[in-house]
């Protein structure tokens, strides 16, 4: 792959606890687009579903999430990845788990199906889960328009890759037990946003893989996938466990949890056996990379779809490592702070809205 607007983060600037050797960690030049981005999506959120209160998204420092994930993104389409990335970040937060704490798995399912194309019909305008749904197509429309006017083709295969993954994670039941880590790490994997990836990582890189070589496609990030998706339970197990147990679930959907299930381990041991099958992982990733780039049968934008998922391995370590999502002593660079001090003036604003609102709905009772 070409390298034009991304650089070399050096090795001893940043902890990698070994969990993706082989694999440089590469960071997009542009340090701006992607927190306009987010912040203009936390705005926007916070206006048309509701107001933001102890939130922490892709947004880090010094790693952000898109900059270190998809290094290679078009400068161009970095903003509104950006936008999208932290509107799945909010949706699975807010509007995922407001659905999954309040209604059973069918019900979800017609209740997304219906937020796919026509959120006016069967949805209670008045309850919660409905007015965040409605708000949320707003947005979901707003980030279909701006891609649109980049690139039509691709935005139109990115917004069908979406389409799947909320139907992947509105079928989800939390409440089944795996039999161990090989049954639950492809369905970790869907759960952990392959599809909403795939359409970010192609649109945002301007690829286009040819149908003959979808499924070929998935194979060869299988390895790749399975890295990301165990790293993202490594770091994400003490905020998922917590909301497990909030929500009196019997099992946390967290390969520490399987793990610990399967072989009757403490949670310090799976940590240290996800550790070491990451590492496996990763391995195989690299040489299936290595392999595929020798590979005179494989269209050029298959090869560099399967290696920019390689980066989006180191990337998401390290932002793992440092984000203030799971590190909440960690902070943020001065200008996102300041970005997200007004984002704060108008959820109070915001907030007095909704009380208005839900006060005169229930005046009219």
């Amino acid at each position: 792959m070409d390298f034009k607007y991304s650089e070399i983060v050096e090795p001893d600037t940043y902890e990698t606890y070994g969990l993706c050797n082989g694999i440089p960690l590469r960071r997009h030049r542009d340090s701006r687009g992607e927190i306009q981005g987010a912040i203009r999506c936390q705005r926007d959120w916070s206006r048309l579903v509701c107001p933001i209160q102890n939130y922490k998204g892709t947004l880090g420092y010094p790693f952000s999430f898109i900059r270190t994930t998809i290094p290679e993104t078009l400068p161009e389409r970095l903003e509104i990845c950006s936008y999208a990335n932290e509107y799945a970040f909010l949706y699975d937060d807010i509007v995922m788990e407001d659905l999954e704490q309040n209604f059973e798995p069918e019900n979800r399912r017609q209740i997304l199906e219906e937020f796919q194309h026509d959120t006016s019909v069967g949805v209670n305008e008045r309850s919660n889960a409905g007015r965040k749904l409605e708000g949320a197509k707003q947005i979901q429309s707003q980030i279909l328009a701006e891609m649109m006017a980049i690139d039509q083709g691709r935005a139109i295969t990115t917004m069908k890759s979406w389409q799947k993954y909320i139907e992947v994670v509105s079928s989800r039941r939390r409440s089944e037990p795996f039999s161990g880590l090989a049954e639950f790490l492809p369905y970790r994997i869907s759960d952990a946003g392959e599809l909403f990836w795939f359409g970010l990582v192609t649109f945002g890189m301007g690829l286009t893989i040819p149908e003959h070589e979808m499924t070929l496609c998935k194979s060869l990030s299988f390895p790749s996938w399975s890295a990301l998706a165990l790293t993202n339970d490594l770091y994400s197990w003490e905020k998922e466990r917590d909301a497990a147990t909030k929500n009196d679930e019997p099992h946390v959907i967290n390969a520490i949890w399987i793990l610990m299930q399967e072989y009757s381990i403490s949670e310090a041991h799976a940590k240290e056996v996800c550790c070491q099958k990451i590492k496996q992982c990763v391995v195989e990733a690299v040489r299936t990379v290595e392999d595929a780039k020798q590979n005179l049968d494989y269209s050029l934008h298959l090869k560099r779809y399967i290696e920019a998922i390689l980066y989006s391995i180191s990337g998401n370590l390290v932002w793992s490592i440092y984000c203030p999502r799971y590190h909440p002593e960690k902070s943020y660079d001065p200008l996102t702070l300041s970005m997200m001090a007004e984002i704060e003036e108008e959820n109070i604003f915001n907030r007095y809205k909704l009380e208005k609102r839900q006060i005169d709905t229930y005046a009219a009772q």
